[in-house]
């Protein structure tokens, strides 16, 4: 299947906000997100909303018919340039026996969010060649501050720029609710780490771990094997977790070119000890490039980051380029 590259997001474009799994209700609503929309604003985009994105159920999330209305309303306008997930959530996997995909491949754009996220743009990719994005959500987008900076830059960058464009590491993070001003803000010095040293090129998949589960062994899983797959972990989950989650990949990803893992939250409890237990656990991980504590997922803040694209990863430089 041909790759198929969504064109830059340019000064007048419209970004369409869409809800495809989490309600915007969930997350507090037009008012409480509207520091989002007017950074979006700022920089010289048009902001509509699907028609949906603030109906509610008792799981936070929508109705299926409403969710993918949305979804293909957005891809159908060809005013609208890009589109951004409200949150991540639960209920993304649900969709994906009801998107028109031969729509969405005849009208490629621009489509990002993060978690559970995964499943969407995963299968998107798998089905039509369409690159899509894993990197904030619309309702991250109001992070402010140095972190807000690295954030907004590379979502910039990537989303405008072509050609390759080298990703680092941020100053600082954390892991805590960086959305609440009243609460001290604990900031750590960040850094990209090694496990096994090396330098890899290659098509990237993946996001979030638990999420990615969810596709296997149904007609959307992505290719798996000979992939640079980029592997994170959600708040709710225990570290033994990614232990079981990571087997599982690995069989069906028996010769993966590389491993980028996001950092973890501190709720999942995991330290380098037992990160190293179970990435000593699997032969194929000693013979390929593996980052870890890079800045995807759900520690503060996060990169933007092609699915279905090329990258290179240096463990020795500690970088990610786009290629």
């Amino acid at each position: 299947m041909d790759i198929i590259k969504p064109a830059r997001l340019k000064r007048g474009d419209e970004i369409r906000i869409v809800a495809p799994s989490d309600s915007l209700q969930r997350v507090g609503g037009m008012e409480a997100n509207l520091p989002a929309q007017e950074k979006l604003e700022s920089w010289g985009y048009h902001v509509s909303f699907g028609d949906n994105v603030q109906e509610m159920d008792i799981q936070g999330s929508s109705s299926i018919t409403s969710r993918v209305g949305d979804l293909h309303q957005a891809f159908a306008d060809d005013n609208v340039k890009a589109i951004l997930s409200v949150i991540g959530g639960q209920t993304s996997n649900e969709l994906l026996p009801y998107l028109d995909y031969e729509l969405i491949a005849k009208h490629p754009k621009i489509i990002c969010g993060f978690s559970d996220f995964t499943a969407l743009c995963n299968a998107i990719t798998a089905k039509t060649g369409l690159v899509t994005y894993y990197g904030p959500a619309y309702a991250t987008l109001k992070m402010g501050g140095k972190q807000g900076d690295y954030q907004d830059s590379y979502w910039r960058q990537v989303l405008t720029h072509s050609g390759r464009i080298k990703l680092q590491a941020s100053q600082t993070w954390t892991s805590d609710a960086w959305f609440d001003d009243s609460v001290k803000h604990d900031y750590q010095p960040n850094e990209w780490k090694t496990y096994n040293s090396g330098v890899a090129e290659g098509i990237t998949v993946g996001g979030n771990l638990n999420t990615l589960y969810l596709l296997q062994g149904t007609p959307y899983q992505p290719v798996l094997d000979d992939r640079i797959i980029l592997a994170e972990f959600a708040e709710e989950g225990h570290w033994s977790e990614f232990s079981r989650n990571l087997a599982s990949l690995l069989q069906i990803a028996r010769h993966p070119r590389a491993l980028v893992i996001g950092r973890f939250p501190k709720e999942s409890e995991m330290t380098k000890k037992r990160l190293f237990y179970i990435l000593d656990k699997f032969p194929q991980l000693k013979k390929i490039p593996v980052l870890y504590d890079v800045n995807i997922g759900h520690a503060q803040p996060i990169m933007t980051i092609p699915i279905g694209a090329e990258i290179k990863v240096d463990t020795n430089k500690k970088t990610v380029t786009i290629i």
